[in-house]
């Protein structure tokens, strides 16, 4: 049975019930929890006090909202959730990890992302935001409505 670090107490499967994710994907399955020996290897390097996202979920803790510790794991949801009736995404953790990490604390947040993103900052690529870009239409030239998601310029520079 796995172990959970959660405020400084250790909690293991069945002491807490509950999810915050409701039916989850299709295949049943719903809350994915990070493989043990990857968790032991960045807890040896990181000593962290507590996980954002445990599973299972303490009834009255709220990620989101609540105090994290001064140096937490986050696995958030891979998907939008529902919180405080409106929808929430891996933004909504990003702000709350920089929120978190003002206030003088260790944030180690893991998320998917594309491998491309990684080998280009692996290279030394630098990162513009260019905000949400409306292209221009190849027909006509008119400018569209943006995607809704801010463009990443990646630069890699040789003279630099």
């Amino acid at each position: 049975m796995q172990t959970l670090l959660f405020k400084d107490k250790q909690f293991t499967a069945g002491e807490i019930g509950g999810t915050k994710f409701g039916d989850g994907a299709p295949d049943g399955k719903h809350y994915w929890l990070t493989p043990p020996e990857l968790l032991r290897q960045l807890n040896e390097r990181f000593a962290f006090t507590m996980d954002a996202c445990p599973f299972p979920k303490p009834e009255t803790f709220d990620g989101l909202t609540d105090p994290w510790g001064e140096s937490t794991y986050v696995n958030p949801p891979f998907g939008s959730i529902i919180h405080d009736g409106k929808k929430k995404g891996p933004t909504a953790w990003a702000r709350k990890a920089i929120e978190e990490n003002k206030q003088g604390k260790r944030v180690v947040m893991v998320y998917p992302i594309d491998k491309w993103v990684l080998m280009l900052l692996q290279a030394g690529a630098q990162v513009e935001n260019l905000g949400d870009v409306r292209w221009c239409a190849t027909e006509d030239g008119s400018e569209g409505k943006g995607t809704g998601r801010h463009i990443a310029m990646f630069i890699l520079d040789a003279s630099v």
